[in-house]
């Protein structure tokens, strides 16, 4: 992806802004001045920008689970994070502006120290591309944090500059020409910024799928075409029973449930979705059904919906429409919706489909539940 051109500024050294990356910081830190700087507001306290690092974490961490460090490595932004969340009545979906009001009034020295750690290399280290006047050896990097802001403040044509060096109260002033860049180029930026972190954690989340869809909040989602789907199957066959409670569901008002949560798909593909009832679905939240307790039924459950494709026109039709939006790998749909399938046969398929997506989310955190015996995450 190339970044806009100008002829004000060396855009080569910021495309090497994330090169050598070996943790999350550098994003979360730019993505954090890239956010507040408008060409108003153009000077920013380490503290400030912390409270941006740890708002725009907080939902891929709390939510997904996402490891933002090297397997083994502490992380403090992801360690900060799920500090807040395990000591504080905050949901994994709190408004972004409550997490900042939180993180502006609180008091808590853990929280402090964990904001103090993160500001020891990234605001100094992210402008390394762009140090082609000054050498910083290691005894500066680690040195007078006053020295080493004069040496670097002494580069020209940097993105910021420090004016203050005073722990959390420590301050930042961008450049002018870099604030015209910046505001005028934010979203193209956003998505450079967005589009390098995705890669960076894939890489240390190489088993999690969807993490393009797991760095912000969703938009809206529309099952309802899944519902009605369920809502016709029910309707030709009255028996049909929730895998969960046992529940019958032809005078229910059903919810469609995904059987590995979505927090961890992030997709809303036909076979991991099936009918419960609302409060069931509720219970369950993001947790993983136990597999020996629940994954027979779930393929009962399917293989009738299966079966009524073949038989009834009207499922047949059904399914036809809602394909292109909840089935979009061909491979699967082909192997698990093939003509004249067995039940066994047709089990072990989707079984092959669902069980190592199941292992993946269960090693990635999520816990398994059973009805009425839910552990929250």
């Amino acid at each position: 992806m190339s970044l806009p051109y100008s002829d004000k500024l060396n855009i080569g050294y910021l495309s090497r802004l994330f090169d050598n990356t070996s943790n999350c910081y550098k994003f979360f830190w730019f993505q954090a001045v890239l956010r507040k700087v408008d060409g108003i507001h153009n000077s920013f306290t380490f503290d400030e920008l912390i409270n941006e690092m740890i708002a725009d974490a907080w939902y891929m961490v709390t939510e997904y689970h996402l490891h933002l460090g090297p397997l083994g490595i502490t992380d403090n932004l992801e360690e900060v994070v799920n500090y807040i969340y395990e000591n504080y009545p905050f949901r994994s979906s709190q408004e972004r502006e409550d997490i900042l009001a939180f993180l502006n009034s609180t008091e808590d020295k853990q929280i402090a120290k964990y904001k103090s750690d993160l500001t020891l290399n990234v605001p100094y280290r992210l402008q390394v591309p762009f140090y082609d006047e000054i050498t910083i050896g290691k005894q500066l990097w680690h040195g007078s944090k006053i020295e080493l802001t004069n040496v670097i403040n002494s580069q020209r044509r940097l993105m910021y500059y420090f004016t203050q060096i005073s722990g959390l109260g420590s301050r930042i002033e961008v450049d002018s020409i870099w604030v015209d860049y910046l505001t005028k180029h934010k979203e193209i930026l956003k998505g450079w910024t967005q589009l390098k972190l995705i890669q960076y954690l894939q890489n240390k989340n190489p088993s999690v799928p969807g993490i393009a869809d797991k760095i912000e909040a969703p938009a809206a989602r529309d099952i309802e075409r899944v519902r009605r789907y369920w809502r016709l199957i029910i309707d030709l066959d009255p028996s049909l029973k929730d895998i969960y409670g046992e529940i019958t569901l032809a005078e229910k008002s059903i919810s469609v449930d995904h059987f590995v949560p979505w927090q961890y798909v992030a997709h809303d593909e036909l076979w991991n979705l099936h009918p419960t009832i609302r409060s069931i679905n509720s219970s369950k939240s993001n947790c993983l059904p136990a597999w020996d307790v629940y994954f027979v039924s779930l393929s009962e459950l399917e293989y009738r919906a299966y079966e009524l494709k073949a038989k009834e026109e009207a499922v047949a039709k059904a399914f036809d429409r809602i394909a292109p939006y909840h089935l979009n790998n061909q491979e699967i749909r082909n192997s698990l919706y093939e003509e004249g399938l067995e039940k066994e046969a047709f089990r072990q398929r989707l079984a092959n489909v669902i069980k190592p997506v199941y292992d993946s989310a269960k090693n990635q955190g999520f816990k398994e539940w059973t009805y009425h015996e839910c552990n929250h995450l």
